[in-house]
């Protein structure tokens, strides 16, 4: 039976290929042994690959329109892989074509012709790291407030020692929530209270929790304690029980806060950190102690994150969400805060504030006075940072933050580093 070339094709390595003729204007799922012009001069279109296929199977897409640059073709291959991964292939380039073949369950759909302006089709792969605000310190030889929870896909591991979390994969032309958490504020003094949690960040659909606010010595065992958080804000005064823990959910991301010795009257525990648990307080003489460290995440380099303002820079590490050091009284000494931001304690003042940007954990305050003049340290606030292929754009919406420098170019990989502010963000 004959046919002709506008409804079938003969492939060089495939066999026939039956073209749609008629382009596609919306989204829609492709069919094996079949070819597309895709018309995305409207909107961009996700075009969804068979969830069935068979080994030596065939797809042809063509951007019909020439306007794949402008609205995107985004080649979704469902719970299958594409090029041994679970990527979305997206087409962001005037007049590019996809000949794709199924290989089988082990690397699933592969390219095996891309052409046009542009034929490099690269995966829109983020890695992030995203670091919450810290807690407040407590006040009144107060404890040290926990850092900001840390999530990050960068690297080996991620806050609270787990390994690192998977990159994401995501669609061009999609706007995705960007939300930079604040620090928490030092406890107030009238009424008394404990140091106040941080605010969470977000990115898509990944979520960091405010580090927990610390302990505040005064009568009550239940203000002694610190808070929950994405690290425990640290337990003032020996008198409490429990000192705050890390959360689990979504995931863990940071440590405990350290405890006080029930003997001690006069000093109180640090922060937990993104690295490690604050440290304990024991006996009666060895003052407040200091905050859990932070995580070192190098997903941008140390002399980038200093033009940015982020982060503590230790050697070529750069370092986020330290603990803050605890408080104590006179002359007892204090706590530091833990590398990557965490506040150092006081004995006789209010608690240092943590560095912005790091989601490090406030300083206890000092003294023994339930006033103004003995309250906690601020947390730091967090910090959202994503790399992702040089040949992706990115455009930020109104009502965030971009850092200085940001995005910056390693390797064949940017880097925006946002500091502030909540809203949108899309890639092109």
């Amino acid at each position: 039976m004959g046919f002709t070339k506008a409804t079938s094709d003969y492939l060089d390595s495939g066999g026939i290929i039956k073209w749609i003729t008629t382009p596609k204007t919306a989204d829609f799922t492709a069919v094996s042994g079949e070819g597309y012009l895709v018309d995305t001069s409207s909107a961009a279109i996700t075009v969804t690959l068979p969830t069935s296929p068979s080994a030596g199977d065939e797809i042809i897409i063509v951007d019909y329109a020439s306007s794949a640059g402008t609205n995107n073709i985004t080649i979704d291959p469902g719970s299958l892989n594409f090029r041994g991964a679970t990527d979305d292939l997206v087409l962001s380039t005037n007049n590019q074509t996809a000949r794709l073949l199924y290989s089988g369950a082990t690397k699933g759909w592969l390219i095996t012709t891309a052409a046009g302006a542009g034929d490099a089709v690269t995966p829109l792969t983020v890695d992030y790291l995203i670091v919450a605000g810290g807690g407040g310190g407590g006040g009144n030889e107060g404890a040290g407030g926990g850092a900001g929870g840390l999530r990050t896909s960068y690297g080996s591991t991620t806050g609270g020692g787990g390994s690192a979390e998977a990159s994401l994969s995501l669609s061009a032309s999609t706007n995705y929530t960007l939300t930079i958490g604040s620090g928490g504020n030092g406890n107030d003094y009238s009424p008394w209270t404990k140091g106040y949690n941080g605010s969470n960040s977000v990115f898509s659909t990944i979520t960091s929790s405010g580090g927990g606010g610390g302990g505040s010595g005064i009568s009550s065992p239940y203000l002694k304690t610190g808070n929950d958080g994405g690290s425990g804000g640290g337990e003032s005064r020996g008198l409490a029980t429990a000192t705050g823990q890390a959360v689990t959910t979504p995931v863990v991301q940071g440590y405990r806060g350290g405890f006080s010795d029930p003997t001690n009257g006069d000093s109180s525990g640090g922060g937990g950190g993104a690295g490690g648990a604050g440290v304990d307080q024991t006996g009666n003489t060895t003052g407040g102690t200091n905050g859990g460290v932070g995580l070192a995440v190098n997903i941008l380099s140390a002399s980038n994150a200093t033009t940015a303002s982020v982060g503590e820079v230790s050697g070529s590490d750069v370092y986020f969400a330290g603990g803050g050091g605890g408080g104590s009284y006179g002359s007892v000494a204090v706590g530091s805060g833990g590398l990557g931001g965490g506040a150092d304690g006081e004995n006789t003042g209010v608690g240092f504030n943590a560095t912005g940007n790091t989601g490090g954990g406030g300083g206890g305050g000092g003294g023994s006075d339930a006033d103004s003049t003995r309250v906690g340290g601020n947390g730091g606030s967090g910090v959202v940072i994503l790399r992702y292929s040089d040949a992706y754009t990115i455009s930020v919406g109104s009502g965030i933050t971009e850092a200085t420098g940001s995005p910056f170019t390693e390797g064949s990989d940017k880097v925006s580093v946002f500091t502030g502010g909540t809203g949108t963000i899309s890639f092109s």
